[in-house]
């Protein structure tokens, strides 16, 4: 019987497209399918070695002569938010989130469509049809679930109900790992985003999980700055393990 650690999955290389994040490199995937009963215990201790999921498909960067992408997650149970988190909290707490299936919608495909043109323009996912987003949320062979962000009462900005943001999430034994967020592009003074890891890092403490896996993180891209404001975060280091990174050395210094 095959046992389910990472030696014994079948492992493949993408070709090299051009880096997302650093200008002038490449980048390449190492990536296997997830299927099957075992394919939550091999997502999870996949994920303890920096990997990510995507629908049935889990991977990790394999650049030649490039190690810039880190694995990073928060420690739940430790996170102390600063002045700007407190303001976030405040700004949004008319907000109401609830935890549902992984089911797609259709209002949920159009602030989706919305989202990527606002911030995204002329990326590959602006092309995703309904059914490539249907794919996307519903394709997934571990536990997971979709967090909507609706308007509350006494909302300022918008009807009561209204959609204003989703977070794609998996459930892990040690805590969430946020695998895609969107949210309404046009309300730029919530922080919606902001918001969403803020309560996520809540919901991981508040079922006494440790972490927060929030993708990687690279030092010198301004895309990727804002992860390190969580503070304790922790980064994956191959045969170190996951060790807190220092917020000095997090700097850009391009």
């Amino acid at each position: 019987m095959m046992d389910h650690t990472p030696e014994s999955a079948q492992f493949f290389l993408t070709a090299p497209l051009p880096c997302p994040y650093l200008e002038g490199r490449q980048e390449r995937k190492l990536f296997t399918h997830l299927s099957g009963r075992r394919a939550g215990a091999l997502h999870h201790m996949l994920s303890e070695h920096g990997f990510r999921r995507s629908q049935n498909l889990i991977y990790r960067p394999a650049c030649l002569d490039c190690d810039a992408c880190q694995s990073v997650r928060v420690v739940c149970n430790a996170f102390a938010p600063k002045s700007r988190h407190k303001r976030n909290a405040k700004i949004n707490r008319d907000l109401v989130g609830e935890a549902i299936s992984p089911v797609a919608s259709s209002e949920q495909y159009a602030l989706f469509k919305r989202y990527l043109q606002a911030r995204h323009d002329g990326g590959g996912m602006t092309q995703m049809s309904y059914l490539d987003y249907e794919f996307m949320v519903e394709d997934t062979p571990v536990q997971s679930l979709l967090v909507e962000y609706r308007l509350g009462a006494d909302c300022d900005d918008g009807a009561e109900g209204q959609l204003v943001g989703a977070a794609l999430t998996d459930v892990l034994p040690d805590g969430l790992s946020m695998v895609y967020s969107f949210f309404d592009p046009d309300m730029h003074r919530r922080g919606l985003g902001t918001h969403m890891i803020l309560d996520h890092i809540a919901r991981a403490s508040g079922i006494g999980a440790g972490y927060l896996y929030l993708g990687y993180w690279v030092k010198n891209s301004p895309k990727m700055a804002y992860k390190v404001s969580y503070q304790p975060l922790e980064v994956q280091h191959g045969t170190r393990g996951w060790v807190q990174l220092d917020p000095e050395q997090a700097r850009d210094d391009s």
